[in-house]
């Protein structure tokens, strides 16, 4: 399973329990499959090339929603994340703007291992993916 790491202050010393699948915002009437596509390019730095398979959706707990598919892939071996930056004032009070990446990291992890770095309200993506590619195909241990 292949999950980022959000950039900035507030996540560098942050690990289990603060990844996330390549997400971002979308426009009203926008095609969702569409902007997931663009957004795992834009925060991961590669191509979102494959079979597409449906995951639902969570609602976090501030409330966003977010959808998410799977697609089998491989990084290339010398694979380093190439993320859009974001700004903002840091340090706080300071009134300086400073760029930082959406994603820091980008890796493959085992299942088990990817159900602990996985934000809590983001897992019942794994139970799903699991079910859709049938247990057969990803062990749970």
């Amino acid at each position: 399973m292949l999950l980022a790491h959000p950039g900035g202050p507030f996540f560098r010393k942050k690990d289990d329990g603060v990844w996330t699948i390549p997400k971002g915002e979308i426009e009203p009437g926008e095609d969702l499959l569409s902007r997931a596509r663009t957004e795992f390019e834009e925060e991961v730095g590669i191509p979102a090339n494959g079979d597409w398979i449906d995951l639902g959706w969570v609602k976090q707990k501030g409330g966003k929603t977010v959808y998410a598919w799977a697609f089998e892939g491989n990084l290339p071996d010398s694979f380093q994340v190439c993320s859009n930056n974001f700004e903002m004032e840091w340090p706080p009070g300071s009134r300086k703007m400073q760029s930082f990446p959406e994603v820091d990291q980008a890796c493959f992890f085992p299942l088990e291992e990817a159900r602990r770095k996985l934000k809590e309200a983001q897992t019942p993506f794994l139970d799903r993916l699991v079910e859709a590619l049938g247990s057969a195909r990803i062990p749970r241990a």
